[in-house]
């Protein structure tokens, strides 16, 4: 499969991101070599290949939550205010009037 300048302006348009003359040669021929190395895939024999259906056999085991008074006051603490029940922060982003 070719990569041509049309299929590179393609996904950088469907990407929104700007490419150079030179990157998108680069880019071009990235893809190609991408693109070879899945076609070397395709040759090979996977006749006696098992298909893999997920990852492992083990599982997760969760426990049930317990709340820890004593670890939740301690968090409560590090909050300068509450407000009905939830905690507040100091603002992070400033709120700018001119938009």
């Amino acid at each position: 499969m070719t990569i041509d300048e049309n299929t590179i302006e393609h996904l950088a348009k469907l990407s929104r991101v700007k490419i150079g003359e030179r990157q998108k040669e680069k880019l071009a021929s990235d893809l190609e070599g991408i693109i070879g190395h899945f076609k070397e895939l395709t040759e090979l024999n996977t006749d006696e290949v098992s298909p893999v259906t997920g990852g492992t056999d083990l599982m997760n085991i969760f426990k049930e939550d317990e709340e820890d008074e004593e670890l939740l006051s301690k968090g409560r603490s590090a909050f300068p205010e509450e407000e009905r029940g939830l905690l507040k922060v100091p603002a992070v982003f400033e709120k700018n009037d001119e938009e």
